[in-house]
């Protein structure tokens, strides 16, 4: 059974009010009982649910007492799954109608589309929670602590910053231009203004910027906390997308966060698939933020719990849900045809279940069509299966940040122009990920030259190295391929050969409800 960390310690006595009346129709803040905030040890257990609201939906095991009255049950990281996935060439999802994901597949969402507006919702939902613990954390609400007391919630301070940083680059990245809330803010009946896609950028910025000095580093923070690597990682992502969000490029910037990340002593895993089974606790070398998920103590029936028991089939007579891990499938969704077409034989991150399976899809939500991904499983690194998803789910973690991914923002940041590295280095980094994948075949299959390292190559590359962990759709749209004609897959805008949409389909829409309470808010092209 996989060891209890800090970040897996949702604390149920701890009871923070539920948002009723869909959020009073806006993001709002908490409140919280004055008695919470007393004792360090309380500091550190509302630290907890801050880092737990992006696997869990409520206050008890499984997401009893829901945190959300306005949520349809659905956890943060199954919503952005379904946001960054499902209408790309990733995912093609079975169960259209059941799980309201048609919109979603098809590129032709609303403002009412309802996983839209738990996404939203989510976000802000965290982004209350953090705003609500800085407002307790300031220097004069712990002055009556131990001086090393003190030194801990500065450092639990410096997290819950991380942590709401995090959530307004997803709901940048989602949503564009987006109400705007801190711990300065009134609590309660207030409409927050409406920022500007850069103002929220410039935000990020500098909170990440600020914040860096007072997290631990990776030697000295506890398995599920964000080390200072972590916001390293996301000032990474943030600059390589910066085009989108503020129409300048920062890919200079993206070199420099990705160097200080690799300057911090990561290596490569070894074994590719060890950074998606239940073990991959144990991959801190290469993974440098997780979200942890626990058959016992973290429960969630979305995150990595959807992506297993989702990827394996509930009607094949060919596939065993054992090998997975998992008791039965839930056959939620396959792979379009054209994401296996991107990868060779011998690569050894060609991970997808073919047998019985057409690699084109003829009807989207049939199981028949299309192949399975078997990237993640529920196995321990001995082959064994880590727990009953019947009862509790998986024990895999999602591996927010990794390594892998640094390697490709810098080497995509030196191919667009970006100074502080080289093409020999860029073309280097990117081969160690080759040689990983293709071991024995790399010298004839996978190693490449200079002239191999192109645009489309990379985001090529991306799809093979970073297929279903949350990438693919910010990947599409900075590369001008997600609405267009450029690059066409199946069911694209709901027709079998593809076809371009709607440019306003690069971002969401902020929901219906949010726009009738705030009149600071609007849709430009909704």
């Amino acid at each position: 059974m996989k060891k209890i960390y800090f970040c897996i310690m949702v604390v149920s006595t701890l009871l923070f009010a539920s948002c009723e009346n869909d959020l009073d129709q806006y993001p709002h803040e908490e409140t919280t009982s004055e008695s919470v905030y007393t004792t360090a040890d309380n500091y550190k257990a509302v630290l907890a649910k801050l880092y737990a609201s992006f696997t869990t939906t409520g206050q008890e095991r499984g997401g009893g007492n829901s945190d959300l009255s306005s949520n349809n049950g659905q956890d943060y990281m199954r919503c952005y799954f379904n946001l960054q996935e499902a209408g790309t060439d990733e995912v093609a999802s079975t169960w259209l109608e059941g799980d309201k994901v048609i919109d979603l597949t098809y590129l032709s969402w609303d403002a009412n589309d309802p996983w839209v507006s738990d996404m939203y919702y989510r976000i802000y939902y965290t982004i209350a929670l953090s705003n609500e613990f800085l407002r307790n954390a300031t220097d004069d609400k712990i002055a009556g602590f131990t001086e090393d007391e003190q030194a801990d919630i500065v450092h639990y301070r410096a997290e819950a910053r991380f942590i709401r940083a995090l959530a307004y680059y997803h709901a940048l990245d989602l949503f564009r231009n987006i109400p705007f809330v801190t711990e300065e803010d009134p609590v309660g009946a207030y409409a927050p203004p409406r920022y500007t896609s850069s103002e929220i950028f410039t935000y990020i910025e500098s909170e990440l910027k600020d914040i860096e000095g007072d997290l631990l580093s990776r030697s000295e923070v506890e398995y599920g906390r964000a080390p200072q690597a972590a916001a390293w990682t996301l000032l990474a992502k943030l600059y390589l997308n910066a085009e989108v969000y503020t129409g300048e490029d920062h890919y200079t910037d993206c070199i420099t966060y990705c160097n200080k990340v690799i300057a911090d002593g990561y290596s490569l895993e070894a074994d590719f698939q060890k950074l998606f089974n239940a073990d991959n606790d144990l991959r801190t070398n290469e993974i440098i933020f997780p979200l942890p998920v626990d058959a016992e103590n973290t429960v969630s029936w979305g995150t990595t719990t959807y992506l297993i028991c989702g990827e394996v089939s509930n009607t094949s007579d060919y596939q065993d849900p054992a090998a997975y891990g998992v008791t039965s499938g839930w056959g939620m969704f396959r792979v379009r045809g054209e994401l296996p077409a991107l990868f060779d034989e011998t690569d050894g991150r060609n991970l997808f279940f073919t047998e019985g399976q057409t690699q084109y899809l003829e009807e989207i939500d049939n199981q028949s069509y299309g192949y399975f991904m078997s990237k993640w499983t529920n196995l321990t690194d001995a082959g064994e299966t880590a727990s009953n998803t019947v009862d509790g789910g998986v024990n895999t973690d999602f591996p927010l940040f990794r390594l892998g991914d640094v390697y490709l923002m810098l080497a995509e940041s030196v191919i667009r122009g970006g100074s502080g590295s080289s093409t020999a280095e860029a073309l280097n980094l990117v081969n160690e990920l080759r040689a990983r994948a293709y071991g024995d075949n790399y010298d004839t299959d996978g190693k490449l030259t200079a002239s191999d390292l192109t645009l489309n190559f990379i985001l090529d590359e991306r799809a093979r190295e970073l297929a279903w962990e949350g990438t693919r759709r910010t990947d599409l749209i900075r590369f001008g391929k997600f609405t267009t004609d450029s690059y066409i897959w199946q069911w694209k805008g709901g027709v079998k050969d593809g076809k371009a949409v709607d440019s306003k389909y690069n971002y969401y829409p902020i929901p219906t409800s949010d726009l009738t309470a705030n009149p600071n808010l609007y849709n430009e092209e909704y």
